[in-house]
């Protein structure tokens, strides 16, 4: 191989590891940008193939959250799906098109050293993995296994407060 070929190559490797990274950050400034929001909003993070993503979706748990809550924002975020959206599933399980759902695809590849292992700042070690923010704060966050949606719907009704104890009497020590 010539020492121009070897250039072009090495040119083409850091041009497209640059563009992976850069569509990494991409899709995580944009969750970061939409948890800002007073409004409430969901991060979850999920794969298709995942048995207990699968679950959550068969039962009808994420539907009915989403069109009970239509105030909230639920950003499902595909990871260590190798840059797929899994939007076809999504849509199977009518997900894909609700109003307050948007539909986000993490670059990085499923297995390896490579993939992903923190996003927007917090640690990823399982899927799924179920985020509320409101107004940037992190309210609850369910980092390991399949979720309850009753128990999801009590915590969204939680951090709907503002979590103020101001004026309350301090406990004596």
């Amino acid at each position: 191989m010539s020492k121009m070929s070897i250039l072009r190559v090495s040119i083409l490797a850091v041009v497209l590891t640059a563009n992976s990274l850069h569509a990494g950050s991409l899709v995580e400034q944009k969750v970061l940008d939409a948890i800002k929001s007073r409004d409430l909003s969901v991060v979850h993070l999920w794969a298709p193939w995942c048995s207990n993503c699968q679950a959550e979706l068969k039962n009808g748990g994420w539907l009915k959250m989403v069109k009970d809550n239509p105030n909230v924002k639920f950003y499902f975020v595909s990871v260590w799906n190798d840059g797929g959206d899994g939007k076809s599933m999504l849509e199977k399980f009518q997900i894909a098109d609700q109003p307050n759902v948007t539909i986000l695809a993490d670059p990085g590849p499923r297995r390896g050293e490579n993939k992903i292992k923190q996003f927007a700042g917090l640690p990823l070690i399982w899927i799924p993995t179920t985020w509320i923010y409101k107004g940037g704060d992190l309210r609850y966050a369910l980092n390991y296994g399949e979720v309850r949606f009753p128990m999801l719907q009590q915590f969204l009704e939680d951090s709907k407060s503002e979590w103020s104890h101001k004026g309350e009497p301090k406990l004596e020590e």
